[in-house]
């Protein structure tokens, strides 16, 4: 009796362990529709559709960490009591095999069974369906009108141009944009308050501004940063990141208008290589100061040229030495250009 009691208590242990073990990420995953704070239209109009039993196939697109996923699973959960869920919800990401043979396989054969003693529809949750080739979304297409009596599906995407229009044609639309800061900042307030995490001001402010309304990105920023540091300031997240400061821009901007080439170029190398920045962030970080900085329009516009081909060198796969040169050059002759415009 104390045995299987003890073994009882062994197996209860390890829940407890992996809620706690959990990324912040999926700890915090919103359960019900209700705990969603963002897109409130959307989720009505959801909402509506599931209230009405009038559901139609869905297609979500928009930016990662968003709340797409979070909202169809969400909606699955309201839909379907933890019994039936398995038999109910097929659910397939980019990580499962979904070419051709699995539409024509187990997707077609979950969508063709019948729904027994019960009333409702299945429900097939395709994520991350940008992912699929060509050919499985033609075949897609005849399994959605073939089916629509008892199943529905819902499409997740980051892009909607890589989902053929036939597949878009047959689904209600739904873009999730990226969040705005009002609707982040209360949901990391949450968070770090249930964590109890020693965040600053500063803190959140660089947590919002890196992030980019990307929630997921957000959390797993800031449960690193706790996690190496301890205190969640706006220097520990920039470093955490990899990400340049503004003081190192600041500094950066400043050798290269007001120091010689060489002097700008040994200083900003001995930068990047102590804080190992790349110069892809700096670069665009260096853009925002641009359009801060009172230049000519006719200087600005030269500028803006040169930064956005060093860009366009980068994401090809240059030698950054020589890029980090021509961007040191281009402020160099800007400089010449505002001195003789003067």
């Amino acid at each position: 009796m104390e045995t299987s009691a003890h073994k009882q208590q062994q197996q209860q242990q390890p829940e407890g362990g992996k809620i706690r073990n959990l990324p912040w990420v999926e700890k915090y995953r919103p359960q019900t529709l209700d705990d969603l704070i963002s897109h409130q239209d959307i989720l009505s109009t959801i909402q509506k559709f599931i209230s009405e039993d009038r559901l139609p196939h869905l297609l979500l697109y928009g930016p990662p960490g968003t709340g797409k996923t979070s909202t169809i699973l969400a909606c699955a959960k309201q839909l379907y009591k933890d019994k039936e869920f398995g038999s109910m919800v097929l659910e397939l990401n980019a990580s499962d095999d979904r070419g051709i043979d699995i539409v024509r396989g187990p997707i077609l054969s979950f969508a063709s069974t019948r729904t027994i003693f019960k009333k409702g529809f299945k429900l097939v949750i395709l994520d991350e369906a940008d992912a699929m080739t060509q050919d499985a979304q033609n075949a897609l297409r005849r399994v959605i009108e073939k089916f629509t009596e008892n199943t529905r599906f819902c499409l997740i995407c980051n892009y909607l141009s890589k989902i053929i229009p036939a597949l878009q044609s047959r689904c209600t639309r739904f873009r999730f944009g990226p969040l705005t800061p009002e609707l982040m900042v209360p949901r990391l307030e949450h968070v770090t308050e249930e964590e109890k995490v020693d965040i600053s001001e500063d803190g959140m402010k660089a947590l919002v501004t890196l992030s980019s309304g990307d929630m997921r990105r957000a959390l797993n920023i800031l449960q690193s940063t706790n996690m190496a540091f301890g205190k969640v300031t706006e220097e520990t997240v920039y470093t955490c990141t990899g990400h340049p400061l503004k003081s190192d821009i600041a500094n950066i901007l400043d050798w290269m208008l007001n120091q010689d080439f060489t002097t700008a170029y040994r200083n900003i190398m001995e930068l990047k290589t102590l804080k190992g920045l790349a110069l892809h962030d700096i670069l665009t970080e260096i853009h925002l100061f641009v359009h801060r900085v009172d230049f000519p329009s006719s200087v600005r516009i030269h500028l803006l040229t040169k930064m956005a081909d060093i860009e366009y060198r980068l994401s090809v796969g240059t030698n950054e030495k020589i890029q980090l040169s021509s961007l040191i050059a281009a402020f160099q002759v800007t400089r010449d250009l505002i001195v003789t415009e003067a």
